[in-house]
C-alpha cells in the first residue's frame, strides 16, 4: 500500500506472459509514465515473467497472487491492492500509442455521470482494422448477443474513421478497460464465477442498471494482439461464452423480459449448436453449447439472490442508461445480410 492515492492505475493481469510482457509493457510505460503508475498481477505464473520484471522493469509495481484465479478474480484481488482514483485494466498484449490516456481521463473528470471508457481497439496484426474483442465498443440485441461498432459477428470492419466520434455504448471492451474505482467496487467488480468471458459485458450491464453510463472514445485507440489466452474455435471458449452469456442474461434482465428471452435462447442456442456440427462438422463445439447450458441450469439457483439484489437496484434510479438493443443481431446479420454496424436498425 501506497500513502497517497494515485489517480490513474494500470493493472495488467499476467499468467506465464513473459514474452507478451517483454513485448509490450515497454510501449505502457513509455506512453503512459507521466499520467499513471502501473501494476503487474501475477496469478502464480510459472514461467520466468517475476524474474524478467524484478531484473528489466524494477518501476513496475508488483502484486503477486497465490494462484491462478483466472480473469474475473485475478482482478478482484488485485486492484484491492491498489490505491487509485481509476482503474485501467490492460491485457498483457496491448500496445498503448502516444496520449492514449489523456482524452480519457479528460473525459472522465469532466463526466462525473460516466463511469468506465475503452479507446478504440484495432488490431497488431492489420493495423488500419478494428479488433474483435471490442472495436468501437460494444452493445449486445435483445437476446443477449454481443457485437460491436465495427465487428458484427466474425465481420470486422476496416477503420476508415467511421467511428470516430465518442459514443455511449453498452459495455467497454475487458482487454482495455479504464474505470472509476467506486463504481468498479460499488457494482461489485467482475464476477469472478465466470472465470472468463462475458465478465466485462456482465459488470458494464450492472453499471447501467445503477444508472452509471459506458462510454467509447475513439480519440484514444490501442493496438491488441488478441487471442492471447484461448485462440478462437477453442471449444472451452464456446462453453464459457455461452455458459456465461446465459448467466449474465439470468442476472441482469429486466424480470418482464426474463422467460421470454430465455425461451428464444433456449431455440437459438440449439440452432447455433446444430449449425457448428452441419455446417462446420465441429463436434467439439457442438458439445461445448450442449454442456454450457447443462452447467448453466445447475448452478443458475446459486445466483438468485443476486438477481434479487441486481433488479431490486433497477427500481431506485431513472435510467439514462444504455442496455439491449431492441432487435435480433441474428436475424439482422444472417437473414437480412446487415453485416456491419452502421447497417443495424438506429
Amino acid at each position: 500500500m501506497h500513502d497517497t492515492m494515485d489517480k490513474v492505475a494500470i493493472v495488467i493481469l499476467n499468467w506465464n506472459g513473459r514474452k507478451m510482457l517483454e513485448q509490450y509493457l515497454p510501449s505502457v510505460l513509455e506512453h503512459s509514465r507521466n499520467e499513471a503508475v502501473t501494476y503487474v498481477a501475477d496469478n502464480a505464473s510459472t514461467d520466468d515473467s517475476i524474474p524478467y520484471l524484478e531484473r528489466n522493469h524494477p518501476d513496475v509495481r508488483l502484486i503477486t497472487l497465490d494462484r491462478n484465479w483466472g480473469f474475473a478474480e485475478g482482478y478482484n484481488k488485485a486492484l484491492k491492492q491498489v490505491e487509485a482514483e481509476y482503474f485501467v485494466l490492460l491485457n498483457s498484449d496491448i500496445e498503448v500509442t502516444q496520449g492514449w490516456l489523456t482524452p480519457i481521463v479528460a473525459f472522465l473528470d469532466k463526466h462525473p455521470d460516466v463511469a468506465a471508457c475503452q479507446p478504440k481497439l484495432l488490431s497488431v496484426a492489420d493495423r488500419r482494422q478494428f479488433e474483435y474483442a471490442g472495436a468501437a465498443g460494444g452493445f449486445i440485441d435483445r437476446f443477449g448477443y454481443p457485437f460491436c461498432r465495427g465487428r458484427v459477428f466474425d465481420t470486422v470492419e476496416k477503420d476508415n474513421g467511421q467511428y470516430d466520434e465518442p459514443m455511449q455504448v453498452m459495455w467497454a471492451t475487458g482487454a482495455c478497460l479504464v474505470i472509476r474505482a467506486d463504481d468498479y467496487f460499488r457494482a461489485g467488480g467482475l464476477d469472478s464465477r465466470f472465470f472468463a468471458h462475458n465478465e466485462e459485458i456482465d459488470l458494464c450491464w450492472r453499471l447501467n442498471i445503477m444508472g452509471r453510463k459506458v462510454y467509447c472514445l475513439p480519440e484514444s485507440h490501442v493496438y491488441h494482439l488478441g487471442g492471447g489466452t484461448l485462440p478462437k474455435g477453442n471449444p472451452r471458449k464456446t462453453f464459457l461464452n455461452f455458459r456465461n452469456n446465459l448467466t449474465m442474461l439470468y442476472k441482469n434482465l429486466p424480470e418482464q423480459d426474463l422467460h421470454r428471452v430465455m425461451r428464444w435462447r433456449c431455440f437459438l442456442d440449439y440452432i447455433a449448436a446444430f449449425e457448428t456440427l452441419v455446417v462446420n462438422g465441429n463436434w467439439a463445439d457442438f458439445k461445448a453449447i450442449f454442456q454450457a447450458r447443462r452447467a448453466f441450469r445447475k448452478w443458475k439457483p446459486t445466483f438468485e439472490e443476486e438477481r434479487g439484489r441486481i433488479q431490486s437496484g433497477r427500481e431506485k434510479v431513472a435510467s439514462t442508461s444504455m442496455e439491449r438493443m431492441p432487435f435480433s443481431i441474428v436475424w439482422q446479420y444472417h437473414f437480412k445480410g446487415k453485416r456491419i454496424f452502421d447497417q443495424l436498425p438506429k
